[in-house]
């Protein structure tokens, strides 16, 4: 009987955890605290400031609760800090528990309540996927920055050699130089650095031409697509994950109804 009943308490905090409404009010939760963390930024009245105390009281209690929900209502608990967002969330809520507002980390309580916004992020699927996307990305994407780097450098200390008499402001040596294309790469105000260098090198717009083809076009391009190549992956990963949970869900709710079918054969025997 008591095993029954605790299986029917798991199964209540497993419906929880994945209704769609609970979801939706953890987010508005969430969204208050980012909210109370702006409003914590204003010269406010001190009584607003007390309210605004016990307000932020409420909430972390709710992310208390709303962990404990997670936790039981998790299929396999044992694994439950396996999930690197679980261990992320778990340390937010316990850390804006610790009474720190009035010690020597104060500051570490409010960068917390900062970062508790982030706990969107373990919350909604969507964004999820996003960030282990870019995660998943970085190896690749690293390549690309050691291109890029390699083309920066290039590019230069070309400018630095012959450019660096037209403005040495923005030519006097290889860092200035790559700091300088940096801004034509994002296109602020790059064609008064060009134009400056045409009235003694003519021919410069072939450098500058060139070098925003290749930053600005063909390794952004390069970058989008390694970006899209991982969400789709992930997607499918995501896909293939939430099949075999339904195939799970399904096994043990027949598993269930065979205990429960063969519990009733017992009695009947029994009676």
């Amino acid at each position: 009987m008591h095993t029954q009943s605790w299986r029917a308490i798991e199964a209540h905090f497993v419906r929880l955890r994945h209704d769609k409404r609970f979801e939706v009010l953890v987010i508005a939760i969430i969204i208050c605290s980012a909210l109370l963390v702006g409003a914590n930024t204003y010269d406010l009245p001190a009584q607003l400031v007390t309210t605004l105390s016990v307000v932020d009281a409420a909430i972390t209690t709710f992310f208390l609760l709303e962990l404990t929900v997670r936790f039981l209502g998790d299929q396999n608990r044992l694994r439950f800090f396996y999930d690197g967002w679980n261990v992320f969330d778990t340390v937010i809520v316990v850390v804006s528990l610790l009474p720190i507002e009035n010690s020597d980390l104060a500051l570490v309580g409010r960068l917390i309540r900062i970062f508790r916004v982030l706990r969107m992020v373990s919350i909604v699927p969507e964004l999820r996927m996003l960030v282990n996307s870019l995660i998943s990305a970085l190896p690749p994407l690293g390549y690309v920055a050691l291109m890029m780097f390699i083309i920066f450098y290039i590019y230069a200390g070309f400018g630095a050699t012959f450019f660096a008499e037209v403005n040495p402001d923005l030519w006097g040596n290889i860092a200035i130089s790559m700091l300088t294309l940096f801004r034509v790469m994002t296109f602020e105000d790059w064609t008064d650095v060009m134009y400056e260098t045409m009235e003694t090198h003519p021919w410069s717009w072939v450098y500058f031409l060139s070098f925003i083809f290749l930053s600005a076009f063909a390794f952004l391009n390069m970058i989008i697509g390694i970006v899209v190549g991982t969400i789709n992956d992930e997607q499918q990963l995501r896909r293939d994950l939430e099949e075999k949970i339904e195939k799970d869900t399904e096994l043990s709710r027949l598993a269930e109804e065979l205990r429960q079918i063969k519990t009733m054969l017992e009695q009947r025997d029994q009676g």
